[in-house]
């Protein structure tokens, strides 16, 4: 396999979140990667496994952080990229996109829709279909950031990240069992609106939300990947759900203590570790790992806008 399309990101101690909840706060910065966000772990590997059996064109149905890394990676590849995204799929996702030089479809009220349209694309002869977080490559590269950690030496008592379609929850625990830590929690947040991995939880499998309702539409996947259940079957996972407004204070404060601008689906498992109301959920926990996983489509008007409504 050739080098990876992914950066390996910074760990860093943060002094501000340290000092505020009284244990070492360790932070893996994965809003530093090319495609401002860890998809681009996996979606990197994907992308170049594919390519490597035959794939002539990339197929994308995103309007986020995975679209965006399908096209960074397709640029790097030199392989041509289609990203179908909802009609919900704000102006400036649609322009980061065709930065990338991705060809852009707009089709549906949903990622469900766009999906499907997506699907009619293929060209099995030529084409490769990335999916966001539901794919065995996706949670391989995703555990990279994990390698990244054991090497600097650090072995968190929780690792905190935000759980959306469960892929980087998967990825993450594929990457700490290979290094023995499977006793160590993680904690999967999301915000209320979008808490498709807590319904899960509750149900014993993965099932559909009637809706998503949530400013953090990253998170926006209605039904988690059955992976990200099986680990919760496995190992100790735990589930906590934030406020929007929690999500969002929490992106506006680490931009002011680490001077990087992450998504409200970032700024959801920030809040786990910033709010005191969620202190509970760490208890006893005295070295933190939190997931940066970062996002490229927010601007901090629009997280300021959401915060006044």
């Amino acid at each position: 396999m050739p080098a990876p399309l992914h950066i390996p990101t910074p760990l860093l101690a943060s002094r501000p979140l340290s000092l505020a909840t009284g244990r070492t706060v360790w932070l893996k910065m994965e809003a530093l990667q090319p495609s401002g966000s860890f998809k681009l772990r996996g979606i990197g590997l994907a992308c170049q496994t594919y390519q490597a059996r035959g794939a002539r064109r990339f197929v994308a149905s995103s309007g986020g952080n995975a679209g965006l890394a399908v096209a960074c990676a397709g640029r790097q590849l030199g392989v041509p990229v289609t990203v179908v995204v909802p009609q919900t799929t704000t102006a400036r996702a649609l322009d980061l996109l065709r930065l990338e030089g991705a060809e852009v479809i707009v089709h549906g009220a949903s990622w469900q829709e766009a999906h499907a349209h997506a699907l009619s694309l293929l060209d099995p002869a030529r084409d490769a279909m990335l999916h966001p977080f539901d794919d065995p490559l996706l949670w391989q590269g995703h555990a990279s950031m994990v390698d990244e950690v054991a090497a600097a030496g650090l072995v968190p008592d929780a690792v905190v990240l935000a759980v959306g379609g469960g892929g980087l929850l998967s990825g993450v625990a594929e990457g700490m069992r290979r290094h023995g830590w499977d006793g160590v929690p993680i904690l999967a947040v999301e915000t209320a609106g979008a808490a498709s991995f807590h319904a899960a939880t509750l149900a014993g499998r993965p099932v559909p939300l009637d809706r998503i309702d949530s400013v953090a539409t990253s998170l926006g996947a209605r039904q988690v990947c059955e992976q990200a259940v099986q680990w919760w079957r496995e190992r100790p996972v735990r589930s906590l759900r934030v406020s929007d407004a929690s999500a969002l204070r929490a992106c506006e404060q680490f931009l002011a203590d680490h001077r990087v601008l992450v998504e409200p689906a970032c700024g959801a498992a920030l809040a786990a570790v910033y709010d005191a109301e969620h202190a509970e959920a760490l208890a006893g926990c005295q070295r933190v790992l939190v997931i940066v996983c970062g996002g490229a489509t927010a601007t901090l008007a629009q997280i300021r806008a959401w915060a006044a409504q």
